[in-house]
């Protein structure tokens, strides 16, 4: 309905422009706006229990997508060389894009932000470690997360390989998309209490209207809280 809201206006527009109309009789304000569904967020508890649910060579994948904050072509694109557990961190250097043809495109991220170092929770480093051991090649440029086979994991593969609508059900969060994996880490990290700043610099965001959308749904989950307490004080 936006977009149609949005082609009238124009349509009429260009008729008040040429004096066909008196005047664009569109005038509702916040019509033409797109509002889209809020995307689902993951509790820890069920972080942890879809990678458990995925086979034992994909675990790691969803532990660091989600508390990384990272993009599936970040994730896909990572190399041995990209992490450094005695640090805790993992780089972001290059990422993967698979076109509709098929072809598969190795570059860095979209933006300068994009090329990133970020911390990762303690928590998760055996998980991770116990990965490199048990599936990924010696060499520092030898891809972390790979095919069966092997070969680099395309977002297809790891569809089948997680039979990630069977599991995603499993936990309660049927229609999760990979990518809620890292809105869930963005939401994380902004419930810490992070800065504008480090959020931008944790999400590879060189604009701030992104961490602000994650700034906002914290301080609209306190309100909530706050609302809460204020209704328990005025009962007693």
């Amino acid at each position: 309905m936006a977009k149609a809201y949005r082609f009238l206006r124009a349509v009429l527009m260009t008729a008040a422009d040429d004096l066909i109309i008196p005047r664009n009789p569109c005038r509702i304000r916040g019509a033409g706006e797109e509002k889209p569904d809020e995307r689902p967020v993951l509790t820890v508890a069920q972080v942890f229990k879809l990678a458990d649910l995925v086979v034992k060579r994909l675990r790691a994948l969803i532990l660091l997508a989600t508390f990384a904050s990272l993009r599936w072509g970040e994730v896909a694109a990572l190399r041995r060389m990209d992490l450094d557990l005695a640090k805790g961190t993992v780089s972001v250097r290059q990422q993967h894009v698979e076109l509709d043809t098929g072809e598969l495109l190795v570059g860095p991220p979209k933006s300068r932000a994009g090329v990133r170092t970020v911390a990762i929770p303690q928590a998760i480093i055996p998980a991770v470690q116990e990965h490199l051991d048990s599936f990924t090649g010696p060499e520092p440029d030898d891809l972390i997360f790979t095919g069966s086979r092997g070969g680099v994991l395309r977002r297809s593969n790891f569809r089948r390989a997680a039979k990630w609508d069977e599991n995603t059900k499993k936990i309660g969060m049927p229609g999760l998309h990979f990518h809620d994996l890292r809105h869930t880490g963005n939401t994380i990290a902004a419930a810490s209490g992070a800065s504008l700043k480090d959020l931008m610099a944790r999400m590879g965001h060189d604009s701030v209207r992104a961490a602000l959308i994650y700034q906002h749904s914290t301080e609209e989950a306190d309100r909530k809280i706050v609302n809460a307490i204020d209704t328990m004080i005025n009962s007693t």
